[in-house]
């Protein structure tokens, strides 16, 4: 007799087919699990060198921060030290220039004419000073008028005094410091 097969060879094939199915999902499940295993290890390793780079940066920004301030406070030690500088250069400067006010001051004074107080602040010399007679003041003004090293001496009052049971006028002077734009010494009587 002939064999006959009397399983239904459809059932068989599609049990079959379904392991078949059945084994490749679940390959296909362990491979895309690993792909995605693998690609979230990748993803994390790339985020936490990135993470790593951005603490980097931020140590070194906080360095680069720190560094720009200190420039900061040297550019301001520098600037405090040059504006110093120069007020040490022009104090001595004008070093001479107070010695030779000074000096011309002595030459302008007439006989008879004397000094009670002396101040100047900038460039304005404010005198007081006593003198004999009216005579002695107009020569004062016009000494200062003539000299290089002063200008437009004004006078702002006249007081009688009496000094040593003497009678003498008191003066109020102001007069302005100028520096002479030659080179001679102004060495004038």
């Amino acid at each position: 007799m002939a064999r006959i097969n009397l399983l239904p060879w459809r059932e068989q094939l599609r049990e079959e087919r379904k392991k078949r199915f059945l084994a490749a999902l679940a390959v296909s499940a362990m491979i895309g699990g690993a792909v995605i295993f693998t690609g979230d290890m990748m993803s994390r390793g790339s985020v936490d060198a990135q993470v790593s780079r951005n603490q980097y940066l931020k140590s070194h920004i906080k360095k680069l921060d720190k560094s720009i301030t200190e420039l900061k406070d040297l550019r301001k030690k520098r600037e405090q030290l040059l504006e110093r500088m120069k007020v040490i250069q022009s104090l001595q400067g004008n070093r001479p220039v107070s010695v030779r006010v000074f000096d011309q001051l002595v030459r302008v004074v007439p006989k008879g004419v004397y000094f009670k107080k002396v101040s100047m602040k900038d460039s304005t010399v404010k005198l007081v000073g006593i003198a004999e007679s009216n005579n002695q003041i107009s020569a004062l003004m016009r000494n200062f008028n003539s000299s290089d090293w002063f200008a437009a001496p004004n006078l702002t009052a006249v007081r009688k005094v009496t000094v040593n049971g003497e009678r003498q006028n008191e003066f109020d002077l102001t007069i302005q410091q100028t520096t002479p734009d030659s080179d001679d010494d102004g060495d004038r009587s």
